[in-house]
């Protein structure tokens, strides 16, 4: 048998893990902030230190010797130990930042929380709650792990996770003056939202005019119900006993808009978070 006199190096083990999982070189070095050639010589040192071949490299594609197969599993163990040592001895917290529509988060958003955190009370959430373009700009400047936002124009990716029924709604007893432009409340531009429900009323040949401007749903669910007009939202965000005045009124009906999920997480605790989050989201939804 063989001895391994000196340790083995974890960043070549690290590489070794990446090269298998994702089968290319230039993945790997992606994946590690690396670069090819780093990767390629880091991969070279273990197979020298191992005294075997670990990986085959043909001009298609990437594959595990059969050494390199038996020593996956070792070398994933070894980065998982290194990994639970590293966090152990610092007391680090995963972290897991959510970007969350305001058209979105309803009521249902601290039940939502309490989902994510029973998942593994030790994960630190942070939650933003933004317009859906503002939040896709985060995004994709890798300010947040995920967004949950309505469908933003100009995007078609994302994974839906439900659809809600938009409605024109207003205060109990609330009445429109014969002649008047529709009153509406709305949220500030550039919201999603807002145009979809303009836009109706502009084919419709509704007259309309905005005659409140609120910063969050909150705001224009509150001046709906203190009686300033009528809003397109849907229903699980307003107070109990809003109506729905779009049949009575004959206004345009608004589109079921979907709520997708944009998010580079998949493992481990802020994955299994995130699963129960979208799980608890759909149900709200549905109910």
């Amino acid at each position: 048998m063989t001895m391994i006199e000196r340790p083995l190096d974890l960043d070549a083990v690290q590489a070794f893990v990446r090269i298998a999982e994702l089968g290319s070189f230039t993945r790997a070095a992606e994946a590690t902030g690396a670069t090819q050639s780093a990767v390629s010589l880091k991969l070279k040192r273990l197979e020298e230190r191992l005294g075997c071949r670990l990986v085959e490299r043909t001009p298609r594609y990437v594959q595990l010797s059969a050494r390199g197969e038996a020593f996956l599993e070792h070398a994933r163990e070894l980065m998982r130990v290194h990994d639970r040592a590293c966090t152990g001895l610092a007391g680090a917290r995963q972290r897991l930042t959510i970007g969350i529509s305001d058209h979105v988060a309803g009521p249902e958003l601290p039940a939502l929380i309490a989902r994510m955190n029973g998942q593994d009370p030790q994960l630190l959430i942070e939650i933003r709650i933004g317009s859906s373009g503002d939040l896709l700009q985060s995004y994709d400047r890798r300010e947040l792990d995920t967004v949950i936002v309505r469908l933003h124009a100009g995007r078609s990716d994302g994974e839906v996770l439900a659809e809600e029924t938009l409605g024109w709604f207003a205060a109990p007893g609330w009445k429109h003056r014969a002649g008047e432009p529709l009153p509406v409340a709305t949220m500030p531009e550039p919201c999603g939202v807002r145009a979809i429900a303009g836009q109706r009323l502009d084919e419709a040949g509704v007259p309309w005019t905005e005659v409140f401007v609120g910063g969050g749903v909150a705001a224009v669910s509150a001046a709906v119900m203190a009686g300033l007009g009528v809003a397109a939202l849907a229903r699980r965000m307003l107070p109990l006993g809003a109506v729905d005045v779009g049949p009575k009124l004959g206004l345009p009906d608004l589109p079921r808009l979907p709520i997708l999920l944009h998010s580079r997480v998949k493992d481990g605790p802020p994955g299994a978070a995130l699963a129960a989050l979208s799980a608890a989201l759909r149900s709200a939804v549905r109910d």
